[in-house]
């Protein structure tokens, strides 16, 4: 395109306000002004989207993320693990359940610091509660847990050496108190991404709470499993969250929304979801139906953490695609043959926004 600069740049302009007011059009290239506010549109002939940049800013999360979503759902659905084990005075199992519970609650905190640069960013987002955020909620939910399962530690680990009620009270509290908000801990990750504008996230906004909490509730019983509990309980548990996130795997594989949610299937994001969906899907469930119970675990729980990377890796990839909003905005199930004509033929983007309009 070419380049002008000073008075050759305003005659410039001039011809091609003569051309548009005597011929209706402009057929010759047109000028680019240097420094200006439009950015430089690309040099590649397969550039698409605003002057090559994609529409939507990507995710800015690094790897503490990920592995937050992760943890946390151990966490959450460790409080979980205790109240049934609690129910059937397996006491020792509540302990282990406890421990991670606890020492997920500190981790979490920590990864999310981490990722917000400065703990005192952590501290300004409980300063409100905006019940329509689901990351203001997140916030207050990982601080009411991590308030229940620390000292419910605690207590329960006291109860062993105390005959005193009230310490055995508290540890019941805790223990309660790190089940309720443990399961939103464990889902509300999934809401977290899926009310966000990323197209591949928001289009599955619906299953991702289950899908997150399923994957936590594995994960939590796998890690007592991997501990030598031979209890019927938790090998029931185990097949319910396998067999759930298989149903996910074939919900996922079968229910494609097209251009929309294209980085969950394609490229290496795809390949990363369909390996962490595997490993803590149908891969654990048949090992557990062979009763080969400590691979099972240890593959699911590399399945899960695999599965919160590959969200992540499809939703960055989902952003900066352009075909994925529009065909998103747009209603359109099958993926468009090219993305550059939709992205630069005005005629075809006003048309799409013309039948929007009519409906």
């Amino acid at each position: 395109m070419h380049q002008p600069h000073g008075t050759d740049f305003e005659t410039r302009l001039d011809q091609l306000r003569r051309e548009a007011r005597e011929k209706g059009r402009v057929g010759d290239a047109g000028t680019h002004a240097a420094g200006g506010p439009m950015p430089n549109p690309s040099s590649s002939n397969n550039a698409f989207g605003y002057f090559g940049l994609p529409f939507l800013k990507p995710p800015v999360w690094e790897w503490m993320i990920p592995v937050y979503f992760f943890i946390g759902g151990i966490a959450g659905m460790s409080g979980l693990v205790a109240v049934g084990a609690l129910i059937k005075n397996e006491f020792d199992l509540a302990r282990v359940a406890m421990w991670s519970a606890a020492i997920g609650a500190i981790i979490s905190i920590i990864l999310l610091t981490a990722d917000l640069g400065r703990p005192m960013r952590f501290i300004y987002m409980l300063r409100v509660f905006k019940y329509q955020s689901p990351m203001s909620l997140g916030s207050w939910i990982l601080s009411a847990f991590s308030t229940f399962a620390v000292p419910g530690l605690v207590f329960t680990e006291w109860q062993i050496h105390s005959s005193i009620p009230i310490v055995h009270a508290l540890a019941i509290i805790g223990i309660i108190g790190s089940a309720v908000f443990g399961v939103f801990l464990a889902t509300y990750t999934g809401a977290l991404i899926g009310v966000t504008t990323i197209p591949a996230w928001n289009a599955h906004r619906a299953i991702l709470p289950f899908h997150f909490g399923m994957a936590g509730l594995g994960a939590a019983v796998a890690i007592p499993i991997l501990l030598g509990f031979p209890e019927p309980a938790l090998s029931s548990i185990f097949f319910f969250a396998a067999g759930a996130e298989t149903l996910v795997q074939i919900y996922l594989t079968f229910r494609r929304h097209g251009a929309v949610d294209a980085a969950l299937h394609h490229g290496k994001p795809g390949w990363v979801m369909r390996i962490g969906e595997t490993f803590s899907g149908p891969l654990p469930l048949i090992l557990a139906g062979l009763n080969v119970w400590f691979p099972a675990a240890i593959i699911f729980l590399l399945g899960a953490l695999l599965a919160r990377f590959g969200w992540l890796a499809a939703g960055r990839t989902s952003a900066c695609d352009p075909e994925s909003l529009l065909a998103s905005e747009r209603g359109a199930q099958p993926a468009a043959e090219s993305k550059v004509p939709y992205v630069i033929n005005p005629s075809i983007a006003s048309f799409g926004s013309m039948n929007k309009s009519q409906r």
